[in-house]
């Protein structure tokens, strides 16, 4: 499975859902919490395209995007199929 990181902050519920999603996957992640955290939040939105808003996944190196993009990909099929890449 190829590393996935997640950009959160700390009262998020959108960020509760995509971290509750990846763990019904048994997937792994590495948490950044941006709260606070200029600088995080700058590299994050610089690595997410100029997204600033969170929580921002990428698998590997791909952008999935936020919340919504990563339960889309699920609901698509491709979600478990980028996790076994």
């Amino acid at each position: 499975m190829p590393p996935i990181t997640i950009y959160t902050k700390m009262y998020c519920p959108y960020c509760d859902a995509a971290k509750d999603l990846l763990r019904k996957k048994n997937a792994a992640f590495d948490e950044i919490p941006v709260d606070g955290d200029a600088a995080a939040q700058r590299a994050m939105a610089q690595r997410a395209g100029g997204r600033a808003t969170v929580p921002q996944i990428f698998v590997g190196e791909r952008h999935v995007g936020g919340c919504d993009d990563l339960y889309g990909l699920d609901h698509a099929g491709g979600l478990d199929a980028l996790l076994g890449a």
